[in-house]
This record gives C-alpha cells, sequence and structure tokens, in this order.
C-alpha cells in the first residue's frame, strides 16, 4: 500500500511539474508573441518632422496614433533626417535598421528632386535600400513622389516611374504618391495656392493639419504592411 502510495504521488507530482512547465512556456511564448510590431521609417524631412513645433504632431508620431486608434500594436521609428537624399538614406539604413526591426518604410526622393539629381541615380539608391531589407527579410513599404515639369517629361517619367518599378521588382507595398492625402482633400502640391491650409510658411513642410491628411493617406498601405509581417 505505501509502495503504491508513493508511486501515484510522484506521479502526480511529475504531472503537475509537466503542468506547471507547459504553462510557464505558454506564458512565456505568449509574451513573445505580444511583442509590439517595430516599423522603421526611413525618409528626410517629411519624415522626420522637420519645422514644427510640437514634434507629436509629426508624421511618425501622428501615424503611429492613427495605427494604435485602429487596433494595431506598433511601435514607429523615426529614422527620418532632413535633407537627406535617397545616397543618404542609403548611407545610414544599416545601422537605422536594428534588431527590433519587423518592417521597413522608404519614403526618400523629395531632395533628389529638389536637387534635381538623375533619376538613374537615385534609382540605384533606393534599390540599394531595398536590397538591404531583403537581406535582412524584411517587408517594405515604398512611397512614391510624382515629380513637375520642371526638368522636363523624360526626368518626370524616369522619376515617377522607378518607384512602382522598383516596387514591382522587390514585391515591395507601394504607396505611389507621399501626398495623396492631400490631394483627396483637394489640394495640388503643385498648386501652393490650393496648399496654404496644409502647409507651413516655407510651402514645402507640412504643417499638423497636412501631416494628418498625409497619415490619412499612407495608413492603409502601412496596414498592408503590416499584414506582411503578420504573414
Amino acid at each position: 500500500m505505501v509502495s503504491d502510495w508513493g508511486y501515484g504521488a510522484r506521479r502526480a507530482v511529475c504531472n503537475a511539474a509537466a503542468a506547471i512547465f507547459a504553462l510557464s512556456s505558454l506564458t512565456w511564448a505568449s509574451s513573445v508573441w505580444a511583442e509590439p510590431i517595430t516599423i522603421v521609417a526611413l525618409g528626410d524631412s517629411l519624415t522626420a518632422g522637420y519645422g514644427l513645433a510640437d514634434q507629436t504632431q509629426g508624421l511618425v508620431p501622428q501615424l503611429e496614433g492613427w495605427l494604435k486608434a485602429r487596433g494595431a500594436d506598433v511601435v514607429v521609428q523615426n529614422a527620418g533626417v532632413s535633407g537627406d537624399t535617397t545616397a543618404g538614406g542609403l548611407a545610414r539604413v544599416g545601422w537605422a535598421l536594428g534588431p527590433e526591426a519587423d518592417a521597413l518604410i522608404v519614403a526618400l526622393g523629395g531632395n533628389d528632386l529638389l536637387r534635381g539629381i538623375d533619376p538613374a541615380e537615385s534609382r540605384q539608391n533606393l534599390e540599394a535600400i531595398l536590397q538591404e531589407a531583403d537581406v535582412r527579410e524584411l517587408p517594405v513599404l515604398l512611397v512614391g513622389l510624382k515629380a513637375g515639369m520642371n526638368y522636363g517629361p523624360e526626368y518626370k517619367a524616369d522619376f515617377d516611374g522607378m518607384y512602382p518599378e522598383l516596387a514591382s521588382q522587390y514585391e515591395a507595398v507601394l504607396a505611389e504618391d507621399f501626398f495623396a492625402g492631400l490631394r483627396a482633400a483637394g489640394a495640388d502640391p503643385s498648386d501652393p495656392a490650393s496648399l496654404t491650409a496644409f502647409m507651413q510658411p516655407d510651402g514645402i513642410h507640412p504643417n499638423p493639419e497636412g501631416v494628418r491628411l498625409i497619415v490619412e493617406g499612407l495608413g492603409p498601405k502601412v496596414e498592408d504592411l503590416l499584414a506582411r509581417v503578420a504573414d
């Protein structure tokens, strides 16, 4: 009787220990999977929030807030540097993508456009950034811009076309126009008068309301990016 009871007790203890281990493992796994998704936003002054007195009204904070309001558990890291060209973004993408990065937003090209840099050079830089993300197996949202006619139709075609072509080649999510949200509100980036309500006095950088509209335009594309992380 003592022997039988001893075996039964030992078995019960073993079963309890196994249950505790399984529960602790489940709790650990749940805590791991509960980590928020980290998105790195690599860009220029438009990403950095240049000129805004309240930095919480910049693109990255507003975008993170928009996503969280829609139920996403996400952290958006601001890797925007004012004045950066595609070459500048390429030079720092390696250290901008820390080990916690789950996805990448690339919003570069505006300063290339302002400086009239050859679109072939800009394309080469963007492609190298996408290749870096590809090596790290990070999904990417590539945010495009629309050139004006300042440098002629050929320049415009090459500049506008590099974003969809690269997105297709590297299977990135594409937002064709950074300013799509402004256009949807009736503003036209090529018409300064229509932008007055949404831009800072320099006429280049959005004010908080302009940022809000830009986020509304970009937000669904970022949700597409998040879906790729979940997959």
